[in-house]
C-alpha cells in the first residue's frame, strides 16, 4: 500500500480492501448481465440500453427497497450468502405486479468495516436475485463507515428499474365483481414483519438453533428463507393469460396490500382455509399470541403474490403456474363492497 492511503486507513476506511472487492465482484455481476448491459463494475455509473422493439409506448417502472429487520438475524447466524436474495425479491417482486420486465438493479452496502468475504457473500446474493429476475446487476455502491455501524454489522438497499408497453400496465383498475383471486406461495416471511419476529423470539427465550416444530428445519433456517422471486413465473403468464391485478403481500399483509389495486366499490373475500400454512407462521401465531387476524396484518401467512383475474380463465391459470413449479391456489374472490367497509374481509 503507498503511504498516501495510510491516514484514511488508521481512520477506519481500507481503499486497497475496496479495490480488491471491485475485482472480486466483477465476474459474479458480468453473470448476470443480460442483452442491454452495457457497462463493467467499476465505472462510475451502470449503463443499459433497452430494447425498445414492439412497444408504440415503453413506460420506465422503479422501485427501491431493502431488507430491513431480518439483518439482525443474518448477523446473529453469521449468514451473508441469501441476504441479497431478499433484496432483489422485494425491489422486483414491486415492479412485476405492473406487468413491468426488471431490466437493471444497484445496490448499497453500508458497512462498518469492509470485510472482503462476508461482502463478496452478500453480493453473490444480489448477484443470483438477479438471475432469478432475469436482470442485471450494474454496479452499486459499497461505503465503509466505521463508527456509524456496530462491528460486523451492515445496511443494505437496492433500486432496480423494469419496462413495460404503457397500453400493458396492470394496476387493479379492470378488476370487477365474481373475479377470482389466486394466491402464490411464499418461501416464509420473506423480509417482513422481522421486528415482530424479533420481539417474539426475545419474549420467548426461543434459540434460532432450536428445530422448528413440525419441521425439519431449524427456526433459523425457516426464518432465513430467502423471498421468493415471482418474475419468471408472472412474465410468463401474463403473457398468455389477463391479469387484471396483482399485489406483493409485504409489510402490512394482506389487509394493507390488496386495496392498494381494488377499485371503488369492490372488496375482496379471502377464503382462509384455502391454502396450507407453513410451521413457521403456526409458531410465531402461538408464541406470540396473536390472532390470525394480527398475523395476516403483519405477515404474508404463505401467500406472497395475489393476481386477479377472470373466474374463466382461472383453471388454466393455476395449471400453468403447476407447470412452471409455482405452487398456487384460488383463494377468494371478488364482490361488491359498501361504502365504509374494508375491502379485505378473510373468512376463517
Amino acid at each position: 500500500m503507498n503511504r498516501r492511503g495510510v491516514p484514511y486507513k488508521e481512520a477506519g476506511v481500507d481503499l486497497e480492501s475496496a479495490a480488491s472487492l471491485v475485482q472480486r465482484i466483477k465476474p459474479i455481476a458480468e453473470k448476470t448481465y443480460t442483452k442491454g448491459a452495457v457497462t463493467n463494475i467499476g465505472l462510475f455509473a451502470g449503463m443499459f440500453k433497452p430494447d425498445l422493439q414492439g412497444m408504440s409506448r415503453p413506460l420506465l417502472v422503479s422501485s427501491t427497497d431493502g431488507v430491513g429487520t431480518k439483518l439482525k438475524l443474518a448477523f446473529e447466524l453469521d449468514k451473508h450468502d441469501s441476504i441479497g436474495i431478499d433484496l432483489v425479491g422485494m425491489n422486483v417482486n414491486d415492479i412485476v405486479v405492473h406487468g413491468a420486465q426488471p431490466l437493471f438493479f444497484l445496490d448499497y452496502l453500508a458497512v462498518d468495516q469492509l470485510r472482503l468475504d462476508q461482502a463478496e457473500a452478500i453480493i453473490t446474493g444480489i448477484a443470483e436475485g438477479c438471475k432469478q429476475a432475469q436482470c442485471s446487476l450494474l454496479g452499486g455502491e459499497t461505503a465503509e463507515m466505521p463508527g456509524f455501524y456496530a462491528p460486523n454489522e451492515y445496511d443494505l438497499s437496492g433500486f432496480c428499474v423494469g419496462l413495460v408497453d404503457e397500453s400493458n400496465v396492470i394496476d387493479g383498475s379492470n378488476i370487477g365483481i365474481n373475479n377470482s383471486v389466486i394466491g402464490l406461495a411464499a418461501s416464509g416471511p420473506h423480509s417482513n414483519g422481522y421486528s415482530l419476529i424479533r420481539k417474539i423470539l426475545k419474549q420467548n427465550g426461543a434459540q434460532l438453533e432450536q428445530t422448528l416444530p413440525g419441521s425439519s428445519q431449524t427456526i433459523g433456517q425457516a426464518l432465513m428463507e430467502p423471498t421468493r422471486i415471482y418474475v419468471k413465473s408472472i412474465l410468463n403468464v401474463i403473457r398468455d393469460f389477463e391479469i387484471r391485478g396483482m399485489a406483493h403481500i409485504t409489510g402490512g399483509g394482506f389487509y394493507d396490500n390488496l386495496p392498494r389495486i381494488l377499485p371503488n366499490g369492490v372488496q375482496a373475500e379471502i377464503y382462509f382455509p384455502s391454502w396450507p400454512k407453513a410451521p413457521i407462521f403456526a409458531w410465531l401465531q402461538e408464541q406470540g399470541g396473536l390472532s390470525w387476524q394480527e398475523m395476516l396484518q403483519t405477515f404474508n401467512c404463505g401467500i406472497g403474490m395475489v393476481l386477479v383475474c377472470s373466474k374463466r380463465q382461472t383453471g388454466d391459470i393455476l395449471q400453468r403456474l403447476k407447470a412452471l413449479g409455482q405452487e398456487a391456489w384460488l383463494i377468494g374472490k371478488v364482490t361488491s363492497g359498501e361504502e365504509g367497509q374494508e375491502q379485505v374481509q378473510i373468512q376463517f
